[in-house]
């Protein structure tokens, strides 16, 4: 099984040097300022843990794109700053990644300590996952922790290259994305029902792919939906539609009666005569979009038989939002559906990206089992690919 992973609880980690890679990746105002410390209180379970075993802990992340220069723009020194208020110690910066400071400090940490590098992407090698460079980063430390989910779909030197030099097992924030995502696609409670939106099949070709072999029901909602209404003779409008994914929404209907999963696709849809928030609306049969008119939404039927999809689950995925949430107008569909969610039983998990932000805008956020906090990650583990930066850790 694929989230069978070693955690740090399962090492010795005390008086060891303890290199961890964070998802430090956080939004800054133009001054520099954090706004947002959410993905810094994320780590702080893993990092508290190592502290309080003594360890010496060594932490490393990237931030935004410097292209492998140096750019004080991209210095993680705030994330030093905050992250030492909220452990309530003094975070030790290191002025570089994998030079002579951050080799100093390294070697001169005490039990218990905690320092930062620099942003590992001041160096190219860290997206190549140059082996040379993987190398003298993990020369830092005695082990490796991987804690950063969101960019672990990546092969970068700092989420898999130094496991190729170091043990390695994740933390916390790993464990419990793969755990419970895992144990959702491989043993879930049923009736396991998927909810995809989002604007392109495209992004979700193997996503679909993979559920039909896992699910009950298949909830299909956003602009992808209107391919698969396309597909089989509806009439659309200028709604979105991939021409070339035609012949495989037709496959996956298909598909879907093949396995018995109940595929369930908009009925009705809210149109609009433009890309607006303050465009013309009605309500049509989701199959008689009148030209020049766009779907935008789910309709009032559509959402009711989605919430009562929904109302009956044992376990539910959610990926994409249903409509243009963005405008107000055509928020509903999406406000429906995680209402529906929060209200539910069901284990509920939400696959990072723009349902996230949908739960979290809408106050749903503690009614959820688990937000994933990697959009891309998430997509790529409900697809049923490898992630490297999971892949490269030790198995239980």
């Amino acid at each position: 099984m694929t989230y069978q992973k070693k955690s740090i609880e399962d090492i010795a980690v005390a008086g060891k040097k303890v290199l961890v890679r964070c998802d430090f990746n956080v939004p800054q105002d133009e001054t520099g300022a954090i706004t947002s410390d959410k993905r810094i209180v994320a780590s702080l379970p893993t990092i508290q843990y190592l502290m309080k075993q003594g360890a010496k802990v060594i932490l490393c992340s990237h931030l935004g794109r410097p292209k492998g220069e140096v750019n004080p723009k991209f210095s993680l020194a705030p994330v030093a700053k905050r992250l030492g208020e909220l452990l309530g110690v003094s975070v030790i910066m290191a002025e570089d990644v994998v030079g002579a400071d951050a080799k100093a400090k390294a070697a001169a940490l005490k039990d218990g300590e905690v320092m930062l590098l620099e942003n590992v992407r001041y160096h190219k090698e860290e997206e190549k996952n140059d082996p040379a460079y993987a190398k003298e980063l993990a020369s830092l430390a005695e082990l490796y922790v991987n804690d950063a989910f969101g960019t672990s779909h990546r092969a970068h030197a700092s989420t898999a290259g130094v496991a190729d030099y170091l043990p390695a097992v994740c933390g916390y924030l790993i464990n419990k994305e793969i755990s419970i995502m895992g144990q959702a696609l491989e043993s879930p409670k049923r009736p396991l029902v998927a909810i995809l939106g989002g604007s392109k099949v495209s992004d979700k070709i193997g996503v679909i792919n993979n559920l039909l072999e896992k699910v009950d029901t298949l909830i299909i909602g956003g602009g992808m939906a209107y391919t698969f209404i396309r597909a089989q003779g509806g009439k659309i409008g200028n709604s979105l539609c991939e021409e070339d994914k035609l012949d495989y929404a037709l496959e996956m209907v298909a598909k879907a009666k093949a396995k018995n999963v109940n595929l369930c696709i908009p009925t009705d849809t809210i149109i609009a005569d433009k890309f607006a928030a303050d465009a013309a609306s009605d309500v049509v049969a989701a199959d008689a979009i009148p030209d020049g008119w766009m779907g935008l939404d789910i309709g009032p039927a559509t959402l009711k038989a989605f919430q009562d999809a929904v109302k009956n689950a044992g376990t539910v995925i959610w990926n994409g939002p249903m409509g243009v949430f963005e405008f107000e107008k055509f928020a509903g569909g999406t406000k429906g559906v995680a209402a529906a969610i929060a209200e539910s039983d069901a284990i509920s998990i939400i696959g990072g990206g723009d349902s996230a932000s949908a739960v979290k805008k809408l106050g749903f956020e503690k009614e959820m089992t688990h937000i994933s906090t990697g959009g891309g990650a998430s997509l790529e583990f409900l697809e049923g690919l490898e992630l490297p930066g999971i892949a490269c850790l030790e198995d239980k």
